[in-house]
């Protein structure tokens, strides 16, 4: 495929082992969980036989749980990102709900360790192989006005992981969904750019997304064709505010008829 700036390509991904020892997201989150069995091995020394006993039934009852969550969000989630979440926030639930039995204080430097790892660190979103472009507004502005007028344009417009507002784990959970579409659809009438709104929120004014929590609004999905808005999503309501849809490459394909278009191509071959 065609790429108006070549240098912006995206990154293949670190082997996961090396992103969750190099990415401080997870690594200090695997600290957190690990320091359970630092702080649990000495004190199964000095507690009574039948607080041991309650307490390693609570710990089983925890972990079988937790396994079962984990199975349903498996099946659940569309992309990893989202499923890392969410099983990242069961476990810290349950793994507080486990130190609270064992001793409230250390239930209390958990949740306190969360808080800090939550304003420090971000969850990454997804880097991986795709045929999407990431594009500075300029960039963008300057690719619709001078380059090829028969061509399509689809812009996501998304925070990614240098924020840390609460909204913008939407972003981060549904970062693959626009890499894995880019992969099937991408061709020479079609082209897929990222455009990085958390680093020119004065950007988002010009293309009509608002930034605020409420409206949710982000991810903002927009086709353009020959420089002009198509259509975009999610859609807007009378009050200015987004679908809460969720967002699958399903549905993001049936709303830009992305196989209709891919078709078209194709047959134009």
């Amino acid at each position: 495929m065609e790429r108006a700036y070549p240098d912006m390509e995206t990154k293949h991904p670190l082997p996961w082992l090396n992103v969750m020892v190099t990415e401080p997201f997870y690594f200090f989150h695997i600290l957190a969980f690990f320091s359970y069995f630092i702080v649990r091995s000495p004190a199964s020394q000095i507690l009574s036989p039948d607080f041991s006993g309650r307490l390693l039934r609570r710990e089983i009852q925890a972990i079988l749980a937790f396994s079962v969550l984990t199975i349903v969000k498996l099946v659940k989630e569309e992309t990893w990102e989202a499923f890392i979440a969410d099983t990242l926030f069961v476990a810290k639930g349950f793994l507080i709900a486990v130190a609270l039995a064992l001793d409230y204080h250390l239930a209390l430097c958990y949740i306190v360790g969360f808080l800090v790892i939550y304003i420090l660190t971000q969850q990454p979103a997804h880097n991986g192989p795709g045929s999407s472009t990431q594009l500075t507004p300029l960039q963008l502005e300057t690719l619709l006005t001078e380059g090829n007028t028969t061509r399509f344009w689809l812009k996501f417009c998304c925070w990614q992981v240098e924020f840390r507002a609460s909204f913008s784990s939407t972003c981060i959970r549904q970062s693959r969904v626009f890499t894995d579409l880019s992969i099937t659809y991408s061709s020479k009438n079609l082209s897929f750019v990222t455009v990085d709104l958390g680093h020119f929120p004065n950007a988002a004014e010009k293309f009509g997304i608002s930034l605020g929590v409420s409206l949710a609004q982000l991810p903002t999905y927009i086709l353009f064709d020959k420089a002009v808005e198509f259509t975009r999503f999610p859609p807007l309501d009378t009050e200015g505010k987004g679908s809460s849809t969720k967002i699958t490459k399903s549905i993001l394909s049936r709303h830009f008829e992305l196989d209709r278009r891919l078709l078209e191509y194709v047959s134009a071959k």
